[in-house]
């Protein structure tokens, strides 16, 4: 992909588009970094890709390329395509990618891809560790936080395990993973895709390109993923933690076990994994079936599970005062990711909850409130959402607090030693804070200045 003297357009200056426009630049081309945001509400560097060349047009006046032809056009994940130059591109029969693919055309190692609507960033973070325990160059990139074209050039790798969303999925042309894991699909973004076949849609592009040699790690559990077999190309490597399974990772006599090509190997005991929930177990048996369909030894696997405690903001123990374990599940922003949180404890729980609905569902997660937490606590922009649909279901022991220095200390006064304190919104972070690691962070400092 020849760069130099092309004319392009980046939509968006947050983390990937400033990534790219750094990338492009560094490519000589001709760069022009728009967004809806004045200079002072987004990143510093933005000026420093100023100082390199490129060309800011904020505050949402876009090029009109009409007027300005360009070559290119890449958006960053967070920009609908009905975005104005997007949209724009498209009648001009412009071509529009995405971060992703641009930095797929610049990869040269093999990608092992994970999306799903809940577990990506657990399974991704765990297949990177599997893969450098096995003793590979192993990059982890993508949706996790690190944009994955800032990276792709940096160093010769073994393998490069990206983390892949939907919103990065729309916009691939040519992006083929070697091995392709959809952990599963339930409602979320719907405020974007419309849908849930134009969710599910875009969750399919990860295999779109695949072919025989390739592989796609879907979820047997799930019967509207696991019908998503019959569209790939690739060979597919079922996971399950409720079937036995004639190929594919699977649970047997109280260990994970693998079955490929006839042969049935152990990799470790269920009960040896450290980190809890059902969804947990769920994680970890697509991470044994992305690297063991690569040829890494089931040791190597196994000790890898053994020693994972976790990622930041899912599930995160923050501390223990009192009897009371306080927990950060700041990385539950939809229904399925808090009802997957609230199953993995057997203890009452003390629920922190709401925020910004991303046109979910409230439904079947009252359902499991009123089975699970003894007192929900509420707030954020759609708090009142979740309130509805708990009411609709006969529950009423819930407190509306206006922030969290009010949620926390409330949650401090009515839990009970042997109960947990769980922060799992169901929502996204953007009516209060700037990402889910933000709103995670401030219930982490405020947890541990009650323990003093």
């Amino acid at each position: 992909m020849h760069l130099d003297d092309k004319k392009i357009l980046v939509v968006g200056a947050a983390l990937s588009g400033i990534a790219v426009a750094d990338f492009l630049v560094n490519k000589g081309a001709q760069v022009t970094l728009t967004d809806a945001k004045s200079a002072d509400k987004l990143d510093q560097s933005v000026q420093r890709l100023a100082d390199k060349g490129v060309k800011l047009a904020l505050e949402g006046q876009y090029p009109n390329l009409a007027e300005e032809p360009y070559h290119l056009l890449v958006v960053s994940p967070g920009v609908p395509l009905t975005a104005p130059p997007v949209a724009q591109a498209y009648e001009r029969a412009i071509p529009v990618i995405g971060e992703l693919e641009l930095a797929f055309r610049f990869a040269e190692a093999p990608i092992i891809a994970v999306t799903g609507t809940n577990g990506k960033t657990t399974t991704a973070t765990l297949v990177g560790e599997i893969m450098k325990n096995a003793g590979f160059n192993t990059l982890v990139a993508g949706n996790i936080g690190l944009p994955l074209i800032s990276q792709v050039e940096n160093e010769q790798r073994d393998y490069i395990v990206a983390e892949v969303s939907s919103f990065q999925l729309e916009t691939i042309q040519t992006f083929r993973p070697a091995v392709g894991a959809i952990l599963n699909i339930t409602p979320d973004h719907l405020d974007r895709h419309g849908t849930m076949e134009n969710y599910t849609s875009a969750k399919t592009k990860i295999f779109a390109n695949q072919v025989p040699l390739d592989y796609t790690v879907l979820n047997y559990d799930q019967p509207e993923t696991a019908k998503l077999a019959a569209q790939s190309m690739g060979r597919v490597i079922f996971f399950s933690r409720k079937h036995n399974l004639e190929t594919g990772v699977y649970i047997q006599n109280h260990h994970m076990v693998a079955t490929l090509d006839g042969v049935t190997t152990k990799i470790m005991p269920v009960n040896e994994l450290n980190i809890p929930g059902g969804h947990n177990l769920e994680n970890a048996l697509a991470a044994v079936a992305c690297t063991f369909v690569l040829g890494v030894e089931p040791n190597t696997i196994a000790k890898a599970l053994r020693n994972f405690k976790g990622v930041a903001h899912r599930l995160e123990p923050v501390a223990e005062i009192n009897g009371v374990q306080y927990v950060n599940d700041s990385k539950g922003t939809n229904p399925d990711a808090t009802i997957k949180a609230l199953e993995a404890y057997k203890q009452p729980i003390i629920l922190i909850a709401g925020g910004l609905n991303k046109g979910s569902d409230f439904t079947r997660l009252a359902k499991v409130i009123k089975e699970k937490v003894r007192v929900l606590i509420l707030l954020g922009q759609h708090g009142y959402q979740i309130q509805g649909a708990v009411e609709k279901e006969g529950y009423n022991t819930f407190v509306n607090v206006q922030d969290y220095m009010e949620a926390v200390k409330v949650a401090h006064q009515v839990a009970k030693p042997g109960e947990v304190v769980l922060l799992s919104p169901a929502c996204a972070s953007w009516d209060m804070f700037k990402s889910y690691e933000e709103r995670g962070e401030v219930f982490r400092q405020l947890v541990l200045k009650l323990r003093g």
